[in-house]
């Protein structure tokens, strides 16, 4: 079964249990690992789409001879025969007799795809790995079973205290643990940038507007377009073997070759090309947030109201005014994992503790 490729996806697809990211993170590490390492092993799987190449010998030449050096040397596409009839003028869209001093399109990178495709699933999951380092199982240890909604009151309790107490002994150290997963959130944006370039690099300069040709294509003249999938990932192309004759000299073939791959490969980059520019919006989005929260301390109120709304907003506000950034960040994510009524009892606990020892910040410490 075909199914039977993804076994090895199992290990990303699994739910974590403590979320120490957001959603946008995991759109990174997660979708687009997946969505990476899904298509390298769909370019390689043999078994469904047939050979990678197939290309058309002279009786004299073995088959496996000339698949084997039209995939090594790469094979070529005339632009000046992209727009001629095909069935008529040519055989298909930029295969046509070469004339001396026309420009020719080599296309190299098919040898490439899979391992191509694998490395950049490596690079989406970077930042995740050094978050993970540096977040060191913290915040699964403060937990402490209070997830569960089902949970005995004397443990509920006694838990609740204990995470209290390390939040007020703690309170005001916690900001290094935020400012290391906003540098791995610019480092998701940094990389998915970077990977548009060089996929474009590696395409021949036509991924960057790939996207916006074929959008373009769909509208036009049928008589008149070209399609530009086509263009970047042609299915039949040229490739010249030279060899020796019998009286020595050299003997130029011509040889048309299809690449059946490449009805998968403009797929995989058409929908990697929509994903990228969205996965960069929305990462680019993330980080425009993160400014507006280490700038404006209203934004942090906001954004902890809209993930615990059961606990008292007049205590958030008392808890937040003790609180900098870094403690603001670890009760965000505490409250995305613990259960609501958990949450609410431990902002009640902690404002309470907060309240008795009087321990506040100046107000110049609330933008730090």
């Amino acid at each position: 079964m075909v199914l039977d490729l993804f076994d090895s996806l199992r290990s990303i697809l699994k739910i974590d249990q403590v979320r120490i990211d957001n959603n946008a993170f995991r759109l990174h590490y997660k979708a687009t690992v997946i969505l990476l390492v899904a298509s390298s092993i769909l370019v390689t799987g043999r078994q469904y789409f047939g050979d990678p190449i197939d290309c058309i010998q002279r009786d004299d030449i073995p088959q496996n001879v000339m698949d084997t050096f039209c995939w090594i040397h790469s094979t070529f596409t005339l632009p000046n025969a992209l727009d001629k009839q095909v069935g008529v003028d040519v055989v298909a869209p930029g295969v046509d007799n070469y004339k001396p001093g026309e420009k020719k399109v080599y296309h190299k990178y098919y040898q490439w795809v899979c391992f191509v495709l694998f490395i950049q699933a490596i690079f989406f999951y970077i930042p995740r790995y050094l978050w993970k380092i540096w977040e060191g199982g913290r915040l699964r240890s403060l937990v402490l079973g209070l997830n569960n909604p089902i949970i005995g009151a004397e443990e509920r309790t006694e838990n609740i205290g204990l995470l209290t107490h390390y939040l007020k002994t703690n309170l005001g150290y916690h900001n290094s643990y935020f400012y290391c997963f906003v540098f791995c959130e610019i480092l998701n944006f940094l990389n998915v940038i970077l990977q548009m370039y060089l996929v474009d690099a590696f395409l021949g300069g036509a991924f960057s507007t790939y996207g916006l040709e074929v959008l373009r294509y769909s509208e036009m003249n049928p008589e008149e377009r070209v399609d530009p999938m086509v263009k970047v990932f042609p299915r039949v192309t040229k490739c010249t073997f030279h060899r020796y004759g019998s009286s020595g000299d050299v003997q130029k073939h011509d040889s048309l070759c299809i690449l059946p791959l490449n009805i998968i490969n403009e797929k995989i980059y058409i929908f990697l090309w929509f994903w990228f520019v969205v996965l960069a919006v929305v990462s680019g989005w993330v980080i425009i947030e993160r400014m507006f929260i280490i700038c404006f301390p209203h934004f942090r109120y906001l954004y902890l109201r809209s993930a615990a709304r059961l606990a008292d907003r007049n205590h958030l506000r008392d808890v937040l005014d003790s609180a900098r950034i870094g403690d603001w960040f670890m009760l965000h994510l505490l409250a995305k994992n613990l259960d609501s009524l958990n949450f609410r009892e431990l902002i009640k606990e902690l404002r309470a503790s907060l309240s008795k020892e009087g321990e506040k910040f100046k107000p110049s410490d609330h933008l730090m």
